[in-house]
C-alpha cells in the first residue's frame, strides 16, 4: 500500500501531519504492508499555515504510483478550488489512484474537481455550506467526523484526519493493526475542555 500525502503552501499542519503520524507508524511497524511518501507540485520546502516548514520528498512528476492519496485542507485550499491546473491534476489522479481521501477543506477541492458528485461527504464545520455550494448534489454529512464512501473518504477538520487515518488502517490491514498503531502513538483523546 503506497500512500502519498500532498503538501502545498498554507496546508493546515495537523491535516497532513496527523495522518502522517498514523500512516508513518503503520509503515514503520509493518514496511511490508505500507509505504508513505510526501509530495507537492515540486519537491522541496513547503510553508504550512502556521509557519511550520515541511519538505515534500517528491513532485507531481516523480511521485510514482499511489494506492492512497490524501489531500489535506487549510487556507492553501482556497486558491486550489479555482486552480484549473490543480483540479485537472486531481481528476487525473482520481483515474489512477484507487483510494482518494481528504482532510478538512481538502474536500472542497475534491468537490470543485467533481469527485463528490452525488456522494456523501464532510469537511470542517466552518466550510459545510461552501461544500454544498460547490456541488449541491453532495450529501453533506455535518455531524460525521469522516465519511467512508468506498473509493473516496472525506473527513472533518484537523483531528478528524487522525480518526480517518486510523479507520483506513483498520479497513486496509485490520482492526488489530489499527489498534497497535493507535496504542503506539498513544492516541487516546481526552480534551481538558
Amino acid at each position: 500500500m503506497r500512500i502519498g500525502i500532498l503538501l502545498f503552501d498554507d496546508v493546515e499542519e495537523l491535516d497532513a501531519v496527523g495522518p502522517w503520524e498514523v500512516f508513518g507508524m503503520w509503515s514503520k511497524q509493518r514496511p511490508d504492508e505500507a509505504d508513505l511518501v510526501s509530495f507537492a507540485r515540486e519537491p522541496g520546502p513547503v510553508r504550512a499555515s502556521k509557519g511550520l516548514g515541511l519538505h515534500a520528498q517528491y513532485g507531481f512528476a516523480d511521485v510514482g504510483h499511489l494506492d492512497l492519496l490524501l489531500h489535506p485542507g487549510g487556507l492553501g485550499t482556497r486558491p486550489l478550488v479555482s486552480d484549473e491546473a490543480h483540479l485537472a491534476w486531481v481528476r487525473e489522479m482520481r483515474a489512477k489512484v484507487p483510494l482518494m481521501t481528504s482532510v478538512c477543506t481538502g474536500s472542497l477541492v475534491f468537490a470543485a474537481a467533481g469527485l463528490l458528485k452525488g456522494r456523501p461527504a464532510t469537511t470542517h464545520w466552518g466550510s459545510l455550506d461552501r461544500l454544498a455550494e460547490l456541488d449541491p448534489s453532495i450529501e453533506v454529512r455535518a455531524d460525521d467526523r469522516f465519511v467512508d464512501d468506498g473509493d473516496v473518504v472525506t473527513s472533518a477538520g484537523v483531528s478528524a484526519g487522525i480518526d480517518m487515518a486510523l479507520h483506513l488502517v483498520a479497513r486496509l490491514a485490520g482492526v488489530e493493526r489499527a489498534a497497535q498503531v493507535r496504542r503506539f502513538i498513544q492516541y487516546d483523546p481526552m480534551p481538558p475542555v
